[in-house]
């Protein structure tokens, strides 16, 4: 196969977001909101088990009230803010306006990691002159994240799940993507870390290679390792 464009997912696969000890105590510490290290530890514990953090663990269990809305929450700005919060609501935190904080929070730069290998790859992409895109189920603008870590430079077009109204697994996003793209499904890889999610791909012609959902410390060479650039293919 010659690869004339690359998709690549966000989350979990070109960056990785904070965890959620280290988000929870960002904003406590941005609101200047003190809490004694036992009630900490409870609350991220909570927080983690409601999987109140886009980007982080699932949930443990999804709420009859949530259920409807989880299942669309990429589809639209709204549903994704309203899935969250009220994620987060479940875990009952001591101060009512830490829900909007939290979710505000997620969208920083600051709260986002490039993997180690995401800047090489991406530049040897553009090097060989291929095209690249990212296709991410997201209810919020990215290109911010992208611009503040020095890779937006190298992205030619975003598809983002809540301007198009669809979330993967829908072919409709990547087809879509394609040919923004100006690519032949058949030349096109899709890239990410989730196996139903990115697999959708495959709908529409894409080969889809997968990386593994970890930490950025624990993954240092998952991208380079899929043989994108150079004559690899």
């Amino acid at each position: 196969m010659q690869i004339k464009g690359v998709l690549f997912d966000f989350s979990g696969t070109l960056f990785r977001i904070e965890p959620v000890d280290a988000w929870l105590r960002a904003v406590l510490d941005a609101r200047g909101t003190a809490m004694g290290q036992a009630d900490f530890e409870r609350y991220a514990r909570r927080l983690t088990e409601a999987g109140a953090l886009p980007g982080g663990p699932g949930p443990e269990r999804i709420p009859p009230s949530l259920t409807a809305v989880w299942a669309e929450r990429d589809s639209s700005a709204r549903q994704h803010r309203e899935a969250y919060t009220g994620m987060a609501r479940q875990a009952a935190l001591p101060d009512p306006g830490l829900y909007e904080a939290l979710y505000e929070r997620h969208m920083s730069p600051a709260a986002w990691r490039p993997y180690p290998d995401a800047a090489e790859v991406l530049r040897s992409l553009r090097r060989d002159g291929t095209a690249v895109g990212v296709v991410s189920n997201i209810g919020w603008d990215l290109r911010p994240v992208f611009r503040a870590h020095g890779l937006d430079e190298l992205i030619d077009v975003y598809v983002l799940s809540y301007e198009h109204g669809v979330q993967k697994p829908d072919p409709g996003l990547f087809r879509t993507a394609c040919s923004l793209l100006g690519c032949d499904p058949a030349e096109v890889v899709m890239v990410g870390d989730d196996r139903h999610a990115d697999a959708g791909a495959a709908a529409v012609g894409c080969d889809v290679r997968f990386v593994d959902h970890l930490p950025v410390t624990e993954r240092p060479d998952g991208l380079r390792a899929l043989g994108l650039t150079g004559s690899a293919g």
